[in-house]
């Protein structure tokens, strides 16, 4: 087995050995505020910390030291909306990733259509199966050489919101969900086959 001591990798290295590594992994499709302008990004370094109360985490590197425009949103209003991204909509939020303004909306490049939260200032798409309305619980700058290399956020969800026919006796149909995760490079990947393993007593 090859064993390859970090520090002798390039960060571009690193980082493809461990984005090939952890895979399929899911991704949170997030919207922000900045004043009147709706900022929308996919984020593939998420997932759930805690259901009591119900967290998730999320993130977001830095590019060149600079804060993207999600996480500096994030910081000035405490708050977002975290979609969970599926086959019908993973082409419209691949979109979203564009490199655009501040001011500058990406749902302007796709289909969506802007729907009001409940609990919070900041709207999410319809269009989403699933989108969780969600405020700022913890942020965490990652450090190295003393340089923060990228934001750490775990957010509260303060409201779920589900397509109705997907959510029967308390749970999650996955097969009417389709979601969509994320492997290397430009390739993604599909629910796939499902099998049960019974965990031991």
């Amino acid at each position: 087995m090859l064993s390859i001591e970090p520090a002798a990798l390039t960060e571009r290295e690193t980082y493809k050995f461990l984005i090939g590594s952890v895979v399929p992994r899911p991704i949170a499709f997030v919207t922000t505020l900045n004043g009147e302008t709706i900022n929308a990004a996919p984020f593939s370094y998420f997932n759930v910390v805690a259901s009591e109360p119900p967290l998730v985490s999320l993130s977001i590197q830095r590019k060149n030291g600079m804060m993207k425009d999600t996480a500096r949103n994030i910081l000035t209003t405490n708050e977002l909306v975290i979609h969970i991204v599926d086959e019908s909509n993973v082409s419209d939020v691949n979109e979203t990733a564009a490199n655009l303004e501040a001011d500058e909306s990406e749902l302007d490049r796709t289909t969506f259509t802007v729907q009001a939260s409940d609990v919070i200032a900041t709207p999410g798409v319809k269009e989403a199966k699933i989108r969780f309305e969600c405020v700022l619980h913890h942020h965490l700058p990652i450090e190295q050489d003393e340089k923060t290399t990228a934001d750490f956020f775990i957010a509260r969800v303060v409201r779920f919101h589900i397509q109705r026919d997907l959510y029967e006796v308390g749970r999650i149909d996955a097969s009417r969900l389709l979601p969509v995760g994320r492997m290397a490079g430009s390739i993604y990947s599909k629910l796939g086959e499902l099998f049960d393993l019974e965990r031991p007593k």
